[in-house]
């Protein structure tokens, strides 16, 4: 439905040149929920703002639904209204001199051909009642909640009917509690409408919960694109295991390889101790490598058991975050970060011993 070849896009300044994006290609499929994560400054918004027809990039090609919308090499370029897209902005935009049907109704009333009243007064009515703004018609938009204010934006972005709705970080100005609460309405909504998504979030548990794919961006490039459990369990290299989620990092450096079954295995020399941890096809002994373990996946065992990768040390922290148990273990200069259980019983200074499970040890080495 959304096809990038070679998009690149600079900005310049009286201070020089911003290379904000470098040469994205990517590809999404007819009703995905496609989801560009990443830092601010990456070109996740940039990239957003292209397909939407508010930038003009310096060179690459734009399809959607199989129409090309920008060219730069064939000098092709449609404007934002004939690209028949619904965007949410990150402000919302909402108007507040109009009520909540006139806000939804503005696109169709300046929609060519235009439709009847008629027909705009039932487009509207189905998609207030999508986002469950059925009865507020008549509300000034200024006296909606932001919850609601966000829906009305929604509203307003599928009435036309569009092929692909982009999304450009539409929940970041709500509170914590309302932020989840929406994070299910969006997608909710967007599959019933069966509705091609392109969504752009620096928020990790967004782009967890929602994506059926994301993109890992950085420096203007994607660094890794794949389902979220893949990226989340697979990280290609240490920038993406540090932004989603938490990440405990190790230096360290292999001192034998074990090659067999489905990957092969290796035996990494770290501060804490030698390790055995998964490894990409390739390493050699003596490679530097860098071991990461998320914090859900260190776990406390008997002192008396005699499990690999296990590692004794000292409690420095816990604190009681409601679901979990965010602690940090001293293991001489170097500092693990696990999550526990509410109920375990752990005090600071009680000696421990910590397994590191071999399938969840991951060495990379970029």
């Amino acid at each position: 439905m959304i096809t990038i070849r070679d998009l690149s896009m600079t900005y310049r300044t009286a201070h020089g040149e911003h290379h904000a994006v470098r040469g994205v290609s990517l590809d999404i499929q007819q009703g995905a929920f496609y989801t560009l994560l990443g830092p601010s400054g990456c070109g996740k918004t940039t990239i957003l703002r292209c397909v939407a027809g508010l930038e003009r990039p310096d060179a690459g090609e734009i399809m959607i639904g199989g129409e090309l919308v920008f060219s730069a090499a064939r000098g092709i370029w449609v404007p934002p209204h004939q690209r028949n897209i619904g965007m949410v902005f990150q402000s919302y935009a909402i108007w507040p001199h109009m009520t909540v049907f006139e806000n939804v109704a503005f696109p169709l009333r300046h929609k060519r051909p235009r439709p009847t009243r008629a027909e705009i007064r039932e487009r509207v009515r189905r998609a207030l009642l999508l986002v469950h703004l059925d009865g507020l018609e008549d509300r000034p938009a200024p006296y909606l909640s932001g919850g609601q204010q966000q829906r009305l934006a929604l509203a307003r972005a599928l009435v036309s009917e569009p092929r692909v709705l982009l999304l450009d970080e539409p929940l970041s100005n709500l509170d914590a509690k309302l932020r989840e609460e929406m994070r299910f309405e969006i997608r909710q909504v967007v599959d019933r409408l069966g509705v091609t998504t392109l969504f752009v979030t620096h928020e990790q548990i967004e782009a967890l919960t929602m994506s059926d794919v994301m993109a890992v961006m950085k420096d203007g490039l994607i660094v890794q694109e794949g389902a979220p459990a893949a990226i989340y369990t697979q990280p290609a290299e240490t920038f993406v295991a540090d932004f989603i989620g938490r990440t405990n990092f190790l230096k360290g450096r292999v001192s034998a390889v074990e090659e067999g079954g489905e990957a092969p295995l290796a035996l990494v020399a770290t501060a804490i101790g030698a390790l055995t941890c998964r490894v990409e096809a390739g390493t050699r002994e003596g490679d530097e490598i860098t071991l990461a373990v998320r914090p859900e996946n260190v776990a406390i065992v008997p002192d008396d058991g005699d499990a690999a990768n296990r590692i004794g040390g000292s409690v420095e922290t816990v604190v009681y975050v409601g679901n979990l148990l965010d602690c940090v273990v001293a293991i001489g200069d170097e500092r693990i970060r696990l999550q526990l259980h509410p109920s375990v019983t752990l005090g600071r200074g009680a000696s421990v011993q910590l397994h590191f499970p071999i399938e969840h040890c991951l060495a990379m080495r970029r």
